[in-house]
């Protein structure tokens, strides 16, 4: 997976002012809206919650994985928040979250919706990882940290 491809520089918030759940999900809805290049933000934070109301897509450790798949895009498509203090997200260790990583995949891409959210799990919970984007100071800081996973875990 290639997260350059995946994650545009203008799809990256750094100290994000949110307090809830809901906002967060809104927030993340609005930028995936704007990447999909289909005016549909209110569709797209209905699958968010939706996808939610299933069972919390946090990690834990501070971090969630909201996503969907819809026809609303033709590829997939990811966003990244990052707030500046963490929110409830009904995580499972009860941890306030921080980070927020959304997926949107076309609705035919079942295994490939799969594959990313695994190696997304696999990317985040990489601890030194998720230290890096916290101490990111700028969205070009935070975004350059997080498409440059693999090059950072293969160096070390």
């Amino acid at each position: 997976m290639n997260l350059e491809d995946l994650v545009s520089p203008d799809s990256v918030i750094c100290n994000a002012d949110i307090v809830s759940k809901k906002r967060a999900l809104e927030s993340l809805a609005d930028l995936l809206a704007k990447q999909s290049e289909a005016d549909k933000s209110l569709e797209i934070f209905q699958l968010l919650t939706e996808r939610e109301k299933l069972g919390s897509t946090s990690l834990g450790h501070g971090i969630a994985l909201p996503h969907a798949r819809t026809n609303l895009c033709n590829k997939a498509i990811g966003v990244f928040i990052r707030t500046n203090k963490g929110i409830d997200f009904d995580s499972p260790d009860h941890e306030p979250t921080d980070l927020l990583f959304a997926l949107m995949v076309p609705e035919h891409y079942t295994n490939e919706h799969l594959n990313i959210l695994a190696e997304l799990a696999t990317m985040f919970n990489d601890e030194g990882f998720c230290q890096n984007l916290r101490s990111a100071k700028t969205d070009k800081e935070l975004h350059q940290r997080l498409t440059h996973w693999n090059v950072a875990s293969q160096a070390s």
